[in-house]
């Protein structure tokens, strides 16, 4: 071996050891420091990989699941040294991006994206308050884009009008909530936008008379 080789060989060997010596650091007032890795219990599979300030997190943490004895990244969260909000990227275990959005330690916050599994066309589009509840309108997808769902949150409880859609665009269901419970007229349409069912909810319980249709005439009617 000669001397170039020799000397190459002590400079990395030299540098796995220092790189060892500096990770999984406190600093003097017992506080995570520097880069910090952690393992699954007893494996040598890594759990988690990021950067502590003093105690803090910063810049890019990954995270890992232990699938037969390997690692496979399942989320990659940025944080800053402001404040305790970090931008979050959930993935599947192929690698592709299965939701994003914002979470202030382990609450979701702001506008949550989700993704279908077969492309990256959306799935749910939601948003949260800064107490982690959802708030505002909420929105499923079908694969072609068209809205299934249309829903309104308050404090984290449904509250309105929750209508679904067909592919199509054909209006299926129309119900309305109140604080989390069904209250109020529900209707039912089939494919072709025709009512077959209506009626009314009480505090989460049919009321009153319900009507069923067929072919747009009245063929059924029930009392509750």
């Amino acid at each position: 071996m000669n001397l170039f080789k020799i000397v190459a060989a002590v400079f990395f060997l030299s540098s796995l050891a220092l790189s060892a010596q500096n990770i999984n650091q406190f600093d003097s007032d017992g506080k995570r420091h520097g880069i910090w890795t952690k393992n699954f219990e007893n494996t040598d599979v890594i759990r988690y990989e990021g950067e502590f300030f003093h105690g803090k997190e910063v810049g890019t943490f990954k995270f890992y699941k232990n699938i037969k004895m390997k690692p496979v990244l399942s989320a990659v969260k940025q944080f800053n040294k402001e404040n305790n909000i970090a931008e979050v990227s959930f993935l599947a275990s192929t690698g592709k991006v299965i939701s994003t959005g914002k979470m202030a330690g382990k609450a979701y916050i702001g506008t949550w994206k989700y993704y279908h599994k077969n492309n990256d066309n959306l799935l749910i589009l939601e948003h949260f308050d800064d107490l982690g509840q959802l708030t505002g309108e909420r929105f499923v997808y079908y694969e072609n884009g068209q809205i299934a769902e249309k829903q309104f949150y308050i404090s984290g409880e449904l509250h309105g009008e929750l209508i679904g859609y067909s592919e199509k665009g054909v209006v299926l269901k129309s119900f309305i909530y109140e604080a989390g419970e069904l209250h109020g007229l529900s209707k039912v349409f089939n494919g072709k936008g025709e009512l077959i069912i209506e009626g009314a909810y009480k505090r989460g319980k049919k009321y009153g008379a319900w009507k069923y249709y067929e072919n747009g005439k009245l063929k059924e009617e029930k009392r509750f």
